[in-house]
């Protein structure tokens, strides 16, 4: 389903806030690397969807009514086996009963579990004066204590996002610090850009999150999604 029409289901169901697999097939559209996934509808499909995407997986419960999936124990990160995955599917359904009892449940989104790279964000916001305001830190500690981020206003050139990258005070870790390899510039430079034209393509986004990317050498992965409609 194309990005305009994923916007316009989830208005005509008066939901402001799009599903990861929503959020994450729009990126992917727009050409960012995201990790692989696909929502299953029951047990059987996830275990199959486990097999093809390959193990070590992710399980993460899909409903519009749960925004913060943690919360409700709605997430269980590196399933190893078939053995763990329907270990795993149990609870993450039983912690969802407990927790959200009347959530609708859509099923399961069943992602690849991908290798720790160097942790980044990209978000936006829109300003109702300025439009689009993008940000860009580095992730964990560095944007949640440190607020280590950049701003800049939409559309983007590609001298704004590279000037966003070199701003921040943790630039040196992207160049590779104590023997890390560096990390692809150029990956966060198409990732910024390409946020830049979705939110340009898209005036009724009024929040974006795309929360971690893990950075490699080469390239870079979209892990976790979130987009909020005006």
């Amino acid at each position: 389903m194309d990005a305009a029409k994923i916007i316009e289901n989830a208005l005509k169901e008066g939901r402001k806030y799009l599903m990861e697999h929503e959020a994450k097939s729009i990126c992917q559209q727009y050409g960012m690397s995201v990790t692989r996934f696909k929502v299953a509808k029951d047990l059987n499909e996830a275990l199959k969807y486990a097999e093809e995407i390959g193990y070590p997986v992710v399980f993460k419960i899909v409903s519009p009514d749960i925004i913060h999936k943690s919360d409700v124990g709605g997430v269980i990160v590196n399933i190893k086996n078939e053995e763990e995955a329907k270990n795993a599917y149990k609870k993450i359904m039983e912690n969802v009963a407990k927790n959200k009892p009347n959530a609708k449940i859509i099923g399961i989104l069943v992602q690849e579990m991908a290798p720790a790279g160097l942790e980044v964000i990209v978000g936006a916001i829109k300003d109702p004066q300025f439009g689009h305001t993008i940000m860009f830190g580095l992730g964990g500690i560095f944007v949640e204590i440190l607020k280590d981020v950049t701003f800049r206003i939409a559309p983007l050139t590609m001298e704004d996002a590279m000037e966003m990258i070199r701003e921040i005070k943790g630039y040196p870790l992207l160049k590779g610090y104590r023997g890390q390899p560096p990390a692809d510039e150029n990956a966060i430079i198409d990732t910024i850009m390409k946020t830049s034209k979705l939110l340009t393509d898209f005036p009724q986004i009024s929040q974006l999150d795309l929360n971690p990317i893990f950075v490699y050498e080469k390239g870079a992965k979209i892990v976790d999604a979130r987009i909020i409609l005006e």
